[in-house]
């Protein structure tokens, strides 16, 4: 269900970003490098005020546009005129982003959890990352770490593909989820229950068995994030394809 696209040229981490290049992460201008090197493209989104599925990582303004404030809390007008640090442009919607990738490479769409805990309280991003990818026809895939987030966007786009984002869930990168729901998601145990199609884990943890059950099974593993050639030929011997970013991965002729 994944299509072969995604395993072939590597996966541009929040588009193709340099921020000294005047290309922010998961702006317009990251996102334009990246179709023009020939990369697939991750983004990540966040969800609006109004509702809107916004092409963002963080949960707070400040790192990336020097406000305060969390992204809930705007309007995706408001949003949009929020400029990011060191580029030209504000945040943009989902919809722009597909507009713009009018499906010339592949695009790999992380939904932010919602929760706070990895929890069932989510379903309004979903229902908007839905509604924008309802009539896109270039190749796309959803995924998030949030199994809840997986199985909703299963009813919601049963066609398209999806999976889990996985990891180690090391404490001190996980402050705010739960011990017990770390524990439970280290082995990635709803895969089969949320009808993923691929698992996107974390590099440094591609050696766990789990990981090495589910690739024996013909389940496509990619991986993040990649940040030099050495670690990409490292995660390769595992990993199907790699997402990474501050160095230019090869593309396989």
């Amino acid at each position: 269900m994944l299509p072969p696209s995604f395993l072939a040229a590597p996966i541009a981490h929040r588009a193709l970003h340099d921020r000294a290049a005047g290309r922010p992460e998961n702006s317009v201008e990251a996102i334009e490098a990246a179709i023009v090197a020939g990369y697939g493209i991750e983004i990540d989104l966040q969800l609006s005020a109004d509702g809107r599925a916004m092409v963002f990582h963080d949960y707070d303004l400040a790192r990336l546009t020097g406000e305060k404030g969390a992204i809930q809390r705007r309007s995706a007008s408001e949003l949009g005129a929020s400029r990011l640090l060191g580029g030209a442009t504000g945040i943009p919607t989902l919809p722009q982003v597909l507009d713009l990738v009018a499906g010339r490479v592949p695009l790999l769409i992380e939904l932010k959890d919602q929760d706070g805990a990895l929890g069932a309280a989510v379903g309004r991003l979903e229902e908007a990352t839905a509604q924008a990818l309802a009539a896109y026809d270039g190749p796309a895939a959803v995924m998030s770490f949030n199994p809840n987030s997986v199985r909703i966007m299963a009813g919601l786009a049963p066609d398209l593909p999806r999976g889990l984002t996985t990891c180690s869930f090391r404490p001190e990168d996980w402050m705010l989820i739960p011990g017990g729901t770390r524990d439970r998601l280290r082995d990635i145990p709803d895969y089969d229950d949320v009808h993923a199609h691929f698992i996107s884990h974390e590099a440094q943890d591609l050696d766990r068995p789990r990981v090495a059950q589910l690739k024996s099974q013909g389940v496509p593993v990619l991986c993040w994030t990649i940040r030099s050639p050495e670690q990409e030929a490292q995660a390769r011997r595992i990993a199907d394809n790699v997402t990474f970013e501050g160095y230019a991965a090869e593309i396989p002729s």
